[in-house]
C-alpha cells in the first residue's frame, strides 16, 4: 500500500470515529433536552406522546390537594386561558405557594394529567421563568382580544 493510500486510510478511519462520536453526543443531549409547553398548548394537543417536557405557568388558587402520606399531591397549573391537573410525589420547594409562578416537568398521562417528576417554584416576588410569563401574557391578550370582540351591554339608566 503506499503512503497515500495509507494516509487516506487514516483520515477516513478517523472521520468515522469523529462521526461516531458526535452521533453519540447528539443522541445524549437530545434525550435530555425538556422542551417547554404552556398549558394552553397542551390543551391543544401540541404536546409530545410519551416524552418528558415542562409545563408552567401560576399555581391556581385553591387547587392544591395533599393526600394523606404527605408527599403524594395534586395542583393545577395555568396560563389563565387553559388549566392541566398536575399530579406529583415528593417534597415541593420552599417557595411553591398557589397564585404564585411553577415550572413542572413530567409526562402527559392518558387521561390528559400531568405526572410531574420534578417541580421548581420561583425564587423571588419578582421572577417568573420567561416561558411561564410569556404564556400568561399571550393568555391575557388572547382573552382581552375575545372580551374586545363580544359586545358588552350599556348600562341603562332609571329614571
Amino acid at each position: 500500500m503506499k503512503s497515500r493510500h495509507k494516509t487516506l486510510a487514516l483520515i477516513a478511519g478517523a472521520l468515522v470515529i469523529i462521526g461516531i462520536i458526535a452521533a453519540l453526543v447528539l443522541n445524549a443531549l437530545n434525550s435530555n433536552i425538556a422542551l417547554y409547553i404552556s398549558p394552553t398548548d397542551v390543551a391543544s394537543g401540541k404536546a409530545p406522546v410519551d416524552k418528558l417536557f415542562r409545563i408552567g405557568g401560576m399555581v391556581k388558587e385553591g387547587s392544591l390537594d395533599r393526600q394523606a402520606d404527605g408527599v403524594t399531591l395534586a395542583f393545577v397549573v395555568t396560563d389563565t386561558e387553559k388549566d392541566i391537573t398536575v399530579h406529583y410525589k415528593g417534597i415541593l420547594p420552599d417557595l411553591f405557594k398557589e397564585g404564585k409562578g411553577v415550572v413542572a416537568q413530567g409526562r402527559l398521562t392518558a387521561d390528559g394529567t400531568f405526572s410531574a417528576t420534578e417541580v421548581l417554584a420561583k425564587h423571588d416576588e419578582n421572577y417568573m421563568p420567561p416561558e411561564a410569563a410569556k404564556a400568561v401574557h399571550d393568555a391575557q391578550k388572547r382573552a382581552a382580544g375575545e372580551a374586545a370582540t363580544t359586545p358588552t351591554p350599556t348600562p341603562t339608566s332609571k329614571p
